[in-house]
């Protein structure tokens, strides 16, 4: 009897249909690149995900935002992000955390209890904080790394952190991990130089905001779903719980 994920078994197997049933994946961040990401993963038939963020849908979100909708400004991200996937997927749980991930914050999350973490998020102190958490906890890990000012999504790509090049946040990102010791980091990159954006049109956006796509993000979005999907059915640690 066909189901909503008999396409994907049809690909995947059986077996591989059960561990990403069995799999919990935490996001960190639901926006362009996050919110697809989750999207993806809860149409893969993954069985619980946590999603982290604790901003709102505002109107400048609507050009890039899979979540973002007229019908969603100003509500919380990962509560519209918990509803779409109910929609979509009704027996996937989902918990929701509404705080921005910093060192600060990261007491809060056992990582010992995900067997994937998405790095989403913009801030490179809460970047390291992410990796180095999930790293001490035997977790996988994927960073999302500088999709703004980008307008080619086919110069996007995945691999260790210390094989980039181009992208301003991997640089920052190498030297900080290299400072705490982290020899390797899977991350989505892309190996286009950064647009000059033109200033912001309203005085009230934030100096520094980069410009962004209704293609990049989410391609990246997909992509890293595609990782960790990928990896989740060839390991064994979702069968051990």
């Amino acid at each position: 009897m066909p189901d909503q994920f008999s396409r994907t078994r049809m690909l995947l197997g059986e077996q591989a249909m059960e561990r990403l049933k069995r799999a919990r994946v935490a996001v960190f961040g639901v926006g362009g690149v996050g919110g697809y990401a989750v999207e993806a993963l809860a149409r893969s038939g993954v069985g619980a995900l946590d999603l982290v963020d604790n901003d709102v849908v505002c109107l400048s979100n609507l050009n890039r935002q899979i979540i973002a909708t007229h019908e969603t400004i100003g509500r919380s991200k990962v509560e519209v992000a918990a509803e779409r996937v109910a929609s979509i997927a009704p027996d996937c749980a989902v918990r929701t955390y509404k705080t921005f991930f910093l060192p600060e914050t990261s007491g809060a999350f056992d990582f010992t209890q995900y067997d994937y973490v998405v790095d989403a998020i913009d801030t490179v102190a809460g970047k390291l904080a992410l990796v180095q958490g999930a790293q001490a906890a035997g977790t996988p890990i994927i960073s999302a790394l500088g999709t703004g000012n980008k307008l080619d999504p086919g110069m996007l790509a995945i691999g260790d952190v210390y094989e980039t090049s181009v992208c301003p946040l991997a640089r920052v990102m190498r030297k900080e991990l290299r400072r705490r010791g982290v020899e390797h980091l899977k991350v989505l990159w892309s190996r286009e130089e950064p647009i000059v954006p033109l200033p912001p049109e309203e005085e009230t956006e934030r100096r520094g905001l980069p410009g962004s796509t209704a293609f990049v993000p989410p391609a990246g979005g997909l992509m890293i779903a595609a990782e960790v999907v990928r990896d989740l059915i060839k390991t064994d640690r979702v069968l051990e719980k």
